[in-house]
């Protein structure tokens, strides 16, 4: 592993085996934060194994353990919990947590997972190795890509300094929609790898990914909207790192890693030979892939040169007539999770709420002092510090920024003038972070 060793090679063996698979009604017990616990330190490790470019164990016991199906089932049951029970839980009258920070970590639960596929589904044998549920990581990437061009359609990703709300737990669904956002994003990428392995793939798989979702056009939405680059004062800004960040005019042209994604997944969806034989180019499609053409400029070929293969793709295709609709596979495989999950908690959701509201979400003083030492020992800032992608920016003004806020250690700044100015809106991310501080 890397110089900085969050994980023995052992402990790691040990971590990876004992992944397992938890029903709705077990998140954010104390066997599922253990796991939870677990994830973080195999997410910030493969990190670091990934930048130090010296192997990549986790990736590796993933693979020889058979866990990467186990990740998805987690993925897609911290969605169906947050889609299904953390409203009902949040409409509870009775449910006023002292404390939101345990609710949070199931909510941060899925960025963790899918941050860890992102890491490892880079390498191929990964994506071999998620077998069957490839269908349901398909459909899940589907769903976030969706709402991310559906978002985008509304003004885009909700403002932090617009929150005026007052409670924690307004607060706190007010950071998951946040938080969805950035997710989307992992997702894309998560998408675009596993495109990279189409000529590997199931039949059903590609037929889930050109036939019932359309990919293809779906991606070429996004391009159009761009849901990661906003004008802002006058500015150009791109979501990076988890923030807003102004772009300066030099760097305009340079094409950003989200929409370098959505052209290599573009890329290998419709010019590979197997994906091409089994894509439909009904008129619909036709019109959709044509739009990509007035985005090929020889700026973008410069910084892609194989993107002028695609180009050649779609001269072609602007002479070519549309297909009529059809249908390949009469016997298809389909995703199972989602359905088997909704199947056997259905008409539980309000039962759900009400024993987490009892047993998970109602902790006393005492344990909460616990669980912080134990995310203060996982989140080691030493650890943080390497994983972070660059130099901290100022929250206020976007300089590199070296003090950090004493109350919460969340937030960067480059003077005490910054850090007042940026008061108003930070305090209210602030205050509750302060709360799980308190509590050790």
């Amino acid at each position: 592993m890397g110089d900085l060793e969050l994980l023995l090679p052992g402990e790691a063996d040990v971590l990876v085996r004992g992944l397992r698979s938890f029903q709705l009604r077990e998140m954010g017990s104390g066997g599922w934060n253990q796991q939870h616990e677990n994830l973080e330190k195999l997410n910030m490790q493969a990190i670091l194994d990934a930048t130090a470019s010296q192997g990549e164990p986790i990736q590796e016991l993933l693979v020889t353990h058979g866990k990467i199906p186990t990740l998805v089932v987690e993925l897609i049951a911290v969605e169906m919990w947050k889609q299904k029970v953390f409203p009902v839980l949040c409409s509870l009258e009775d449910f006023k947590p002292p404390n939101t920070f345990p609710i949070y970590m199931v909510l941060h639960h899925e960025a963790s997972i899918i941050n860890l596929l992102e890491t490892v589904f880079f390498h191929k044998e990964v994506c071999e190795s998620a077998e069957d549920t490839i269908l349901d990581l398909v459909d899940y990437c589907h769903r976030k890509l969706t709402l991310l061009v559906a978002q985008s359609g509304h003004g885009g990703p909700p403002e932090e300094e617009e929150s005026q709300y007052g409670t924690p737990m307004q607060e706190l669904q007010k950071q998951a929609e946040l938080m969805e956002f950035e997710i989307a994003l992992k997702a894309l990428s998560v998408l675009r790898y596993i495109t990279d392995c189409v000529d590997s793939l199931s039949l059903s798989t590609l037929s889930r990914m050109l036939s019932t979702h359309n990919l293809p056009c779906l991606l070429v939405e996004l391009l159009e909207h761009s849901p990661w680059s906003r004008q802002e004062g006058g500015k150009l800004q791109q979501f990076e790192s988890g923030r807003w960040q102004t772009v300066s005019p030099s760097e305009q042209q340079k094409l950003s890693k989200l929409d370098g994604q959505v052209w290599i997944a573009l890329y290998n969806l419709l010019l590979s030979p197997d994906a091409r034989a089994r894509y439909c180019l009904t008129s619909f499609a036709k019109g959709q892939l044509l739009k990509l053409r007035a985005f090929l400029t020889d700026t973008l070929l410069d910084q892609l040169p194989n993107l002028a293969d695609l180009q050649g793709f779609l001269a072609h295709l602007a002479l070519t007539e549309a297909q009529p609709p059809k249908k390949d596979l009469v016997l298809e495989q389909i995703p199972e999770i989602w359905e088997r999950l909704e199947r056997e908690n259905r008409g539980k959701w309000q039962a759900i709420a009400k024993h987490q509201l009892r047993h998970v979400f109602s902790p006393s003083e005492q344990e909460l002092r616990l669980q912080a030492r134990r995310w203060a020992e996982t989140y080691r800032l030493d650890v943080l510090e390497a994983v972070a992608p660059e130099q901290p920016r100022c929250a206020y003004c976007n300089a590199e920024a070296s003090k950090r806020c004493s109350r919460c250690q969340n937030e960067w700044y480059c003077s005490r003038e910054c850090q007042v100015k940026h008061w108003e809106k930070h305090r209210k991310a602030c205050v509750p972070a302060a709360q799980g501080d308190r509590a050790k």
